[in-house]
């Protein structure tokens, strides 16, 4: 198959002056990435489709339907314990012993740079994140999506062409990604937009690797919303439906954005901390301290449910399927309950962070809105505002990623989106700031230069899935992969 090349020679990185994006796009070699482009969304969105039912269909026969079948009142408080336990010692099992170590590090975000997983390395991102996901650590689906659909289109480029370009790589294995969370975050155009900003990715490079990867993601929502038909097991994304009306930004919703994205700030970085923090501890035992860290997990679910009568599932899992009910239930819960759901929630995901596999995006949304619910009695406050700001900060706390917190909080409000976006933006920019401004998290460590690599880790940068940054190539249409 042709495609577009990189020439290695180029140290600056610069565009030459001939380069003209307008006839790489029309070259046969980039024609030919968009057909295969297209062509890998169906089978990779199928399988993101599957590992997603799969892990909802466990999540509710464990937690739900069999505590159901054996007590007559529902699940105790006591009963994710046990699951918990069972998830750390699985998920450390994965990363300690199968290659890839299962994939990126969730305490270091979004992070830009590296490639795709390689072939062997797939199973173990895929068993550390399945065990991680199904079995109530509070992490998202989104990170391992994007290493699993970009791992899986490179090897496809990898096995029609042994030797085929990085920037060929690059193209197909974004187009991947973009397939495999192309509903999961509630719009194709969404999931795209965190992969690119993640990475780095401007200029010309943006244009080449969007195209493909477009086109992939739209071909993915098509077998999304053709399988939820088919099988009725649900379409996987994140939608609050049962918002109050919208409401027109007023000085006291716009003011109070402020002090709510700097205490976002602050919250995200004792969340990063922890995570981080303890990072250190889980490799010196890495199956026995992710065991004891479920364990912790599962004990603060059961404290949450014995002292809120809520269920103890809202604080386990990345919160996705929660958060919509409460959202519809806000007003049944006093804002004690909320805060003290915020609490173990926040609790919860440091410690998912620091050793087990999974994506940082859905517990930031939950905890961002559900304090966002517990805000919304501020005099002069609403709901739908309290909630936007809520979301758009905390993922810009957790994340470091602006724009794309900004159109997540603002698409995941709907209708209500665009007439809230002023409190949003005001809340992302101090969210953003703030986090800046604060030490750098974790034990004494710049995220700049990142820790060596160890037996039980990764690189920071690998196996995210997110397509790495590699300046602006010197494409030449005229060379075959």
């Amino acid at each position: 198959m042709p495609a577009p090349d990189i020439n290695a020679g180029s140290s600056s990185g610069a565009l030459p002056p001939a380069m003209d994006p307008a006839a790489v796009i029309r070259s046969r070699a980039y024609l030919s990435a968009l057909v295969l482009a297209t062509l890998l969304g169906v089978p990779i969105s199928a399988i993101a489709y599957g590992f997603l039912a799969l892990v909802s269909k466990i999540q509710q026969y464990l937690f739900a339907d069999l505590p159901k079948d054996v007590f007559d009142g529902g699940a105790p408080a006591w009963w994710p314990v046990p699951f918990l336990v069972l998830c750390g010692l699985l998920t450390g099992l994965s990363i300690r012993h199968l290659p890839g170590n299962g994939g990126h590090s969730p305490a270091f975000g979004f992070a830009a740079g590296g490639g795709p997983p390689i072939d062997r390395e797939l199973p173990g991102i895929v068993l550390a994140s399945f065990t991680t996901l199904a079995l109530g650590a509070v992490l998202g689906p989104e990170a391992p999506l994007i290493a699993v659909g970009g791992g899986l289109a490179a090897l496809v480029v990898h096995q029609l062409k042994t030797d085929a370009p990085p920037m060929a790589v690059t193209i197909m294995a974004s187009a991947g990604s973009f397939a495999a969370i192309s509903t999961l975050l509630g719009s194709p155009l969404l999931g795209a937009f965190l992969i690119m900003e993640a990475a780095g990715i401007a200029g010309t490079t943006l244009i080449l690797v969007a195209l493909p990867g477009l086109l992939a993601a739209g071909v993915g929502t098509l077998v999304f919303v053709g399988l939820d038909s088919w099988t009725g097991l649900g379409d996987f994304s994140l939608a609050l439906t049962s918002l109050p009306p919208e409401v027109t930004p007023t000085p006291a919703t716009l003011a109070w954005a402020l002090p709510l994205g700097a205490a976002s700030a602050c919250l995200g970085w004792v969340i990063r901390w922890s995570g981080l923090s303890l990072r250190p501890v889980v490799h010196r035992s890495r199956v026995l301290v992710t065991s004891l860290l479920g364990l912790g997990i599962g004990l603060t679910a059961m404290v949450y449910q014995l002292l809120s009568n809520h269920s103890f599932k809202q604080v386990l899992f990345s919160g996705q399927s929660d958060l919509p009910d409460v959202v519809a239930h806000a007003t049944d819960y006093s804002v004690g309950a909320l805060l003290l759901l915020a609490g173990c929630k926040t609790l919860v995901y440091g410690l998912s962070l620091s050793a087990f596999r999974g994506g940082p995006v859905f517990p930031a949304i939950f905890i961002g809105a559900v304090l966002g619910i517990a805000a919304s009695g501020l005099p002069g406050m609403a709901m739908t505002p309290a909630i936007g700001i809520g979301i758009g900060a905390m993922c810009t706390a957790m994340l470091r990623l602006p724009l794309t917190s900004t159109l997540l909080a603002t698409l995941l409000l709907g209708a209500n989106g665009l007439s809230t976006t002023p409190e949003i933006v005001i809340a992302v920019a101090v969210a953003y700031v703030v986090s800046m401004l604060l030490p750098v998290p974790g034990p004494g460590r710049s995220e700049a230069a990142p820790a060596p690599p160890s037996e039980t880790d990764v690189q920071p940068s690998r196996g995210t899935g997110s397509v790495p940054d590699r300046g602006s190539p010197n494409l030449d249409p005229s060379r075959p992969i």
